[in-house]
Parts: C-alpha cells; structure tokens; sequence
C-alpha cells in the first residue's frame, strides 16, 4: 500500500520561501517518479512540477518555472518541492503524487497515487 505524507506547508508572506516535503512508504521508492501538484477553492487541480525515478529529468508547470525546484532523496524515500520567491496566487493545497509506472513516466496523466495534501498560504 503506497502511502504520501506531506509537510511543510504554512503561511509566509510574498517574497518568501518554504520547502515542502513528502515522504513515501509501502514500495521501492527510487523505482517510480514523484510529482506535486496543488489546488485552491473553485479551480482544478493543477500539475505543478514532476521528478523522473532516475532525476535525470524535471518538469514544472509554467506557472512555477524559475521559482520552484522539485528534488528527491531516494536514501530517505523523500521528495521535495523548494518554492522560493513566493506570490499570493501560489496559494493552494500542494499534493505529493507518484505513478504505477515503474522506471518510466509519460506525463502528469501518470500519477495515480495521492497524499492527503498541506496548505500553503501566500498573504501580500
């Protein structure tokens, strides 16, 4: 049973950092890729930035490009999302998500397994 905790979520002011983490159990982490995406009140969920199994590959959202860095540590099953220079429209819910696709991924239609997800709140 595969199972996402989220942390590090909180309210900061804009202009400022913080550092999600997301810790994964039940499997071989290092064999699957890792993502995180986020959604606030009355919009979807959007994909936020992705991590191949191997971190040879990364991929972001546009909205994010230039100020969020996804990373994992495969030694302590952990994925992470630095977000630095933060605004109040990177106010959302952020969720950790990886795929049932072992030593490969496609795209963000791959993710199928979902944390619960930690509030992240940007105030100006």
């Amino acid at each position: 049973q595969v199972q996402l905790i989220e942390s590090g979520g909180g309210s900061v002011q804009a202009g400022t950092s913080l550092r999600l983490s997301c810790e994964a159990s039940g499997r071989t982490f290092r064999d699957y890729a890792m993502g995180w995406f986020r959604q606030s009140p009355g919009r979807e969920r959007e994909f936020v930035a992705a991590i191949s199994w191997n971190q040879f590959n990364l991929y972001y959202g546009d909205s994010v490009k230039g100020r969020f860095t996804i990373s994992r540590d495969n030694a302590k099953n952990t994925a992470y999302l630095q977000m630095d220079s933060l605004i109040p429209e990177d106010t959302a819910v952020y969720y950790c998500a990886t795929t049932s696709r072992r030593f490969d991924y496609l795209g963000p239609q791959d993710f199928d397994f979902w944390g619960r997800g930690t509030q992240v709140t940007v105030s100006s």
